[in-house]
């Protein structure tokens, strides 16, 4: 039977860095093999018209969810799709483009996760949380350089956004198989946005992780800058995977090599040929974000290795009369649905 394609859903608020991680994600797998989708490209209205409405697109009624819902499922089949454009430049709706599935489709947005019928059709669920003053920095750095704006501008609009952050963004951290927070080695508070940020992941074990325990753990791995922990996070059992922003490059290619091994089905890139994100004008590397892309490369690879013949999810119209049924429901009300 057909193979179907592998989906990846990055979520995270304005500026977490979605992009950037999935450009290397691009990179490592090859142009070629990747459809990339963004799930923002489904606002019902354009800039104009959300000032004119008072909504932020951050609000699942500003999206067309239902129709992302149909193009989630019908990527996952390997089906072609017709999708919205929104032209974050100019804040309008454009032309849609015909766009098919190649062996990988990565999917992000601000609202990737934000329905069960959603959530089903990924292989791998990876959530941005970046501290809020960081993204913030970002943000205005982005807009600033490459929308127009004023940092003033910003700031309304991010104070403006806010509720809408907190009620429907944030809440989809819980659904993530990785959590990827980025932050500076200074704490909080710092304007320290360069290579030299830390990292730190939340792996669930909603998927099965790679063995890096002989690596991260032996006797000098705290002193490396590389620590892998057991912990609880929103009170279930997760592994923390720690990568200091001044690690070591002889300590970061101990870790490459480790992921790399689990990767036969690529050729391995040196290590300048991802990791890289723009600051301002100029591209930076950054090994951390780079260990990062490794990372969800590796749980890429591994569910399109399995076999996965189609068909597989559960169609969009029989999971949203799932979510009709109220928790604690008889089993046979269950069933009737």
């Amino acid at each position: 039977m057909k193979r179907r394609p592998i989906l990846l859903g990055i979520v995270g608020d304005s500026a977490a860095g979605k992009t950037t991680i999935t450009r290397g994600l691009t990179r490592l797998l090859g142009p070629e093999r990747v459809t990339h989708v963004c799930a923002d490209d489904y606002h019902k209205y354009d800039r104009a018209e959300r000032a004119r409405l008072n909504i932020t697109p951050l609000h699942p009624e500003c999206n067309f969810l239902d129709i992302l819902e149909l193009h989630l499922e019908r990527a996952h089949y390997g089906q072609p799709m017709l999708k919205p454009v929104y032209d974050h430049s100019t804040g309008s709706l454009v032309r849609p483009e015909y766009v098919e599935p190649r062996e990988f489709v990565i999917v992000e947005g601000l609202l990737g996760f934000h329905t069960a019928a959603m959530r089903q059709f990924y292989d791998v669920k990876v959530f941005l949380d970046p501290p809020e003053d960081m993204r913030c920095l970002w943000k205005i750095k982005r807009d600033t350089a490459k929308r127009g704006y004023a940092a003033e501008q910003v700031l309304t609009e991010m104070e403006r956004r806010e509720p809408d952050s907190r009620d429907f963004i944030r809440p989809q951290r819980e659904f993530a198989d990785i959590v990827v927070r980025f932050y500076p080695e200074s704490g909080v508070g710092s304007d320290q946005t360069d290579g030299h940020l830390n990292v730190h992941l939340v792996l669930r074990p909603t998927i099965p992780h790679p063995d890096l325990t002989y690596l991260v753990n032996h006797k000098n791995g705290r002193a490396a800058g590389i620590r892998l922990e057991l912990g609880r996070d929103c009170g279930r059992p997760v592994e923390f995977l720690e990568v200091d922003g001044s690690v070591s490059r002889e300590h970061t290619a101990e870790l490459e090599q480790a992921i790399w091994k689990h990767l036969p089905d690529l050729r391995p890139l040196r290590a300048d040929q991802f990791g890289d994100y723009n600051d301002g004008s100029e591209v930076r590397h950054s090994d951390p974000l780079a260990l990062t892309q490794l990372l969800i490369t590796y749980h890429l690879l591994r569910a399109y290795s399995k076999d996965s013949p189609m068909p597989f999810a559960r169609p969009v119209a029989a999971l949203s009369r799932l979510e009709s049924v109220p928790d604690g429901a008889p089993v046979e009300t269950i069933a009737k649905q």
